[in-house]
């Protein structure tokens, strides 16, 4: 059986964030977040990472992190470009928003052929995930003839908010033999005078339980998954106006319209590790106080990857 690749969507714009900021320093060691992420894959298997990046972001990743990491793990790089799309569609005209984390995934269509692991660029996840996702993707050979056989690390909601703002995550309903049977994306999540408060995409005020599981966009796929996606993205752009500045074709969504339509079954391996990242600007602080806590109780050393940094 192929071994697991990491896949690691690092084309995201930080809009709310400003700058570059999956290759933003979080120690004095200059680490960047996707390094913490590095090594604990590495350590848990995964041998190769694809990273998907903006073309115009290459050069700055590879100094910051890629041709490091080559010493480690295989790397390559896939491109999301707004402009990746299929003959006979367009771009609507002024659109600079990528088109979603489910296009991101489908850039690399082309260098998967086995199972593999997506996540973020800019999310911390801990070790236990990593682990969880690699051993299934190595153990579990195959799943029904009939549906989609995915994974997804599932998070604790109160372990993944920012004290800074609302964050938006995809909230899960879990069956007692940790099936995924709904995710639906959320947003705006923060606690309100110690009450925690929720919008749905429409805007309107939605319940959530701060021990609920999330998917914080960490999954387990297999190589056919992505043949899903590019059947999917012709349906996704045929539903859009040419004036259409904001649709996102997301991976939530997308796994759960396919759950609902029983075509894909998804183990929710749960972790009681806390997410981190940056959201805000003002989340920075955080991380780099994690961080050195971390470092601090022996879960990394400082230089990390050793004296070759």
């Amino acid at each position: 059986m192929d071994k697991p690749v990491l896949v690691i969507m690092a084309a995201g714009m930080g809009s709310r964030y400003g700058g570059l900021k999956q290759i933003d320093p979080v120690d004095d060691e200059g680490h960047i977040i996707m390094d913490f992420s590095l090594y604990d894959a590495r350590k848990a298997g995964f041998e190769k990472v694809i990273f998907i990046i903006k073309r115009e972001n290459e050069a700055d990743f590879r100094e910051a992190i890629g041709d490091r990491v080559e010493k480690y793990m295989e790397v390559s790089y896939a491109f999301q470009e707004i402009g990746n799309i299929p003959e006979g569609y367009s771009v609507p005209e002024g659109r600079v928003k990528p088109w979603g984390t489910a296009h991101a995934v489908l850039s690399c269509i082309d260098q998967v052929d086995g199972p593999f692991a997506v996540i973020n660029a800019d999310d911390y996840y801990g070790k236990e995930a990593f682990v969880k996702l690699h051993d299934y993707l190595s153990q579990h050979k195959e799943g029904p003839k009939d549906r989609y056989d995915l994974c997804m690390a599932g998070f604790v909601l109160k372990n993944t908010l920012s004290e800074n703002g609302g964050v938006t995550r995809g909230v899960c309903e879990v069956d007692e033999n940790r099936n995924l049977r709904k995710v639906t994306e959320t947003y705006e999540i923060r606690y309100k005078d110690g009450v925690l408060h929720a919008l749905d995409e429409n805007g309107h005020p939605v319940c959530v339980q701060e021990n609920q599981q999330v998917s914080m966009n960490m999954w387990g796929m297999q190589p056919d998954f992505l043949k899903e996606l590019e059947r999917g993205f012709l349906e996704f752009l045929k539903g859009i106006g040419k004036d259409d500045m904001r649709s996102e074709y997301l991976l939530p969504r997308i796994i759960d319209r396919l759950l609902q339509e029983r075509r894909a079954e998804v183990k929710v391996l749960e972790t009681n590790d806390k997410w981190f990242g940056v959201t805000y600007q003002e989340d920075k602080q955080s991380v780099v106080d994690a961080i050195r806590a971390l470092v601090d109780q022996g879960v990394y050393r400082a230089d990390l990857f050793g004296k070759s940094r």
